[in-house]
């Protein structure tokens, strides 16, 4: 089974079968048009991550899905790839324009650290790390001093920095801090995100939220009994955290033991969906809101024939804003793709069939047994007295990475695809595409053809941009750096 990289907006990779790793008010400097929305603003700064839209593989600690940045535009673009034999769910840029990218390799299934040149896209220093069950080696995020911070496979939270050498360039782990019993046996970490006080919060597939103070190393945590294969999301206050059966809304008491400030149930569905890797919700909760870029959190739930996009308050949780069901232009919708949430919009991709080469251990059969993959996204919006929602446009584009808006633009980027789309299409036929919508229309502006097959395979990962307009995308093989011409 060559290079059988499954994926998905979830943990946004699966390496081989061990790796599971996805509009009212304005802002200043977020787009505007004379005619169209305005969208933003962007969800608050986390004091204890680099900048907003490069500190994680979805832009920022509340999982919005935006970026501050502008990207390549509608231009014509030069493209170029860094061949990593691995697969790179998380792509981060630093401070100083340098890129650290969170891979796991082909063969081995070792997590790897990457430091590439932003100019030529060398690969300058690379670290790889402990494996153990990997759900640790595929989220991380960039910390306000430019580290890399993961939890390798013996359940260590590492902080890895990047420094110039006589030789050139090394990564190192500046920092470990262990997560001991809180971790059970057998368990694992499946996402991490810090809080505004400097805590770190994590969640096991096991159902085990818990935090931990890295300067003492004081390790507090709560058991659902609820598995969890999605990552976290932080906004001043709050985390969100979604289980199988769950959305869950928390904070932490005095010494940091979380504490649930309401639990919201969701339709799991008859079973997992194709195109799906677990039973469940596919997405990582968003926070977004008109306002402060907080007063809403968002999942998708995996009903059945189609997901419903579920809108909650946060501040008055359980009880959701909205239950709508999501691209019902197709006889079954489902995603595995975390969705992007700015100001009244929730922008949601369907990888429903998606033909992941491999699922995770234990994965239950899906339900029904196979499903062609479609694509389709949506917009979905909040009306203005927070009362309900509306579906606003169906875009048909077929999305085989995880879409990001840019604020500084007004523009979606994502990866698409075109050809033949079986399982076995996708790693070797199918063509894939540099594509530009606009988030009024959902018109598709330009499609510029990248190549074809695995090497360009964006296995629903997110891009990342940089602040030179750079975009960054992970794909099956390593990553592919994209610019305006």
């Amino acid at each position: 089974m060559p290079f059988t990289l499954p994926t998905g907006g979830r943990l946004a990779v699966l390496v081989l079968s061990l790796t599971v790793a996805l509009g009212a008010a304005g802002l200043t400097g977020s787009h505007a048009s004379a005619e169209g929305p305005t969208f933003g603003p962007q969800a608050p700064q986390n004091p204890a991550t680099a900048a907003n839209g490069t500190a994680t593989m979805h832009g920022d600690s509340a999982s919005s899905g935006t970026t501050p940045l502008p990207g390549p535009g509608t231009a014509k673009i030069d493209y170029a790839r860094t061949a990593l034999a691995s697969a790179c769910p998380t792509v981060t840029v630093a401070s100083d324009g340098y890129v650290l990218a969170l891979c796991t390799t082909i063969f081995g299934q070792t997590p790897t650290a990457h430091l590439l040149d932003p100019d030529s896209g060398a690969d300058l220093a690379s670290l790889a790390l402990p494996k153990g069950s990997l759900f640790g080696g595929v989220y991380a995020y960039l910390d306000q001093a430019d580290r890399l911070v993961v939890v390798d496979g013996n359940n260590d939270l590492l902080r890895i920095g990047h420094h110039r050498s006589g030789a050139g360039w090394t990564l190192r782990v500046d920092e470990s801090t262990p997560l001991g019993s809180a971790v059970p046996a057998g368990d694992n970490i499946v996402g991490l995100t810090p809080a505004w006080d400097g805590r770190v919060w994590f969640a096991t597939s096991g159902g085990v939220i818990g935090t931990v103070d890295t300067g003492t190393g004081a390790v507090r945590s709560l058991a659902t009994g609820e598995g969890v294969q999605n990552s976290i999301s932080t906004v001043p206050g709050r985390t969100a955290v979604a289980t199988d059966r769950a959305l869950y809304l928390l904070s932490a008491g005095p010494d940091g033991t979380p504490r649930v400030d309401w639990r919201a149930a969701y339709d799991r569905g008859p079973g997992r969906k194709p195109g799906q890797l677990s039973w469940g919700t596919g997405t990582t909760p968003a926070f977004f809101g008109p306002g402060t870029g907080t007063e809403y959190v968002t999942i998708v739930d995996n009903a059945a024939p189609h997901a419903n996009l579920l809108v909650y308050r946060v501040a008055d949780g359980p009880a959701p804003v909205c239950r709508i069901p999501v691209l019902t232009g197709y006889a079954r919708s489902g995603t595995e793709d975390a969705v992007i949430g700015s100001g009244r919009s929730v922008f949601v991709t369907n990888t429903y069939g998606y033909p992941y080469p491999a699922l995770p251990e234990g994965a239950p059969a899906s339900v029904p047994s196979s499903g062609s993959f479609e694509g389709g996204l949506a917009r979905v919006d909040v009306n203005a007295e927070g009362t309900g929602c509306a579906t606003v446009w169906n875009s048909p584009v077929k999305s085989a990475g995880l879409p990001r808006l840019s604020l500084a633009d007004g523009k979606l980027y994502t990866i698409s695809v075109t050809g033949p789309t079986g399982s076995a299409g996708l790693n070797t036929f199918a063509q894939y595409h540099h594509a530009v919508l606009d988030p009024a229309t959902g018109a598709q502006l330009t499609s510029s053809y990248l190549g074809i097959g695995l090497v360009y395979n964006p296995l629903q990962m997110r891009g990342t941009t940089g602040p030179d307009g750079t975009l960054y995308q992970g794909t099956e093989t390593g990553v592919v750096r994209i610019w305006r011409r």
